[in-house]
């Protein structure tokens, strides 16, 4: 009776023990996964904020490019153009047209270098910076582009969050500019209780059944957008247009 006791209880021990080994192998299987999927997140997130820092170095390139080259290449033919009329003022008034259009011109790319540079953005108000954006395209394009903005109180901006917030705007205007068909867009833009800009238009629409079917423009959006942690949805339909909001989840 004494032998099938002990028996038992060292069957219970060594039972005890195989499953306890078994649990040790569980925690330390399941610390591994998660120690290798936050290595996976760090290297995306190096690699998105690889990505992200390399578009704007490139935009602000463009940026001196227009505005040292192109721009100074307009300013002399712009005087070139005023010493030909003081040269000759009876072509005033055929030369008085050109002179005005390549003011314009100077003016738009001057406009434009200023958006593709990310620091002139970070320097600046953001909402200041889109509201001035958006009063550039209205006077440029024919599209309709209707704006309003909630702003109470003034809401404070990281360098980063101005950068990306600003060029997710660009990146939705550019798509409803040129690929929406649109006549009209909207930019409506509240920092209370938390921030969100949403922009829609009433072009063609698209479908968006997974990821994968994302055009590349939407996934750096979205890519941008997770980089500061804010959300980005899309809403959109073929016929029926499309409303892209970008949303503050750091609260969430």
């Amino acid at each position: 009776m004494y032998n099938i006791a002990l028996g038992i209880i060292i069957g219970l021990i060594f039972i005890s023990l195989i499953v306890l080994f078994c649990i040790l192998l569980v925690k330390l299987y399941i610390k591994k996964i998660r120690e290798h999927n936050q290595k996976e997140l760090s290297f995306q997130k190096t690699l998105n904020e690889t990505i992200i820092e390399t578009q704007e170095h490139v935009l602000n390139n463009i940026s001196k490019d227009l505005h040292d080259d192109a721009g100074q290449q307009l300013t002399v033919i712009n005087f070139q153009l005023e010493h030909l009329k003081l040269d000759s003022p009876e072509w005033n008034a055929a030369l008085s047209p050109l002179s005005e259009s390549v003011g314009k011109l100077s003016q738009s790319i001057r406009s434009i270098s200023h958006a593709l540079n990310n620091q002139l953005v970070v320097q600046q108000d953001l909402l200041k910076a889109i509201s001035a954006e958006v009063e550039r395209l209205q006077k440029n394009t024919k599209v309709t582009i209707v704006f309003s903005l909630e702003s109470k109180p003034k809401t404070e901006f990281s360098s980063n969050e101005k950068i990306i917030i600003y060029r997710i705007f660009q990146e939705c205007i550019n798509n409803s500019l040129k690929h929406a068909k649109a006549t009209e867009i909207s930019v409506s833009v509240q920092t209370t209780p938390k921030f969100q800009m949403a922009i829609g238009d009433n072009g063609v629409g698209f479908e968006i059944k997974n990821q994968s079917k994302k055009s590349l423009g939407l996934i750096s959006m979205d890519t941008r957008a997770a980089s500061i942690n804010y959300q980005l949805t899309i809403v959109s339909a073929l016929g029926k247009g499309t409303t892209i909001t970008l949303t503050d989840n750091k609260n969430s």
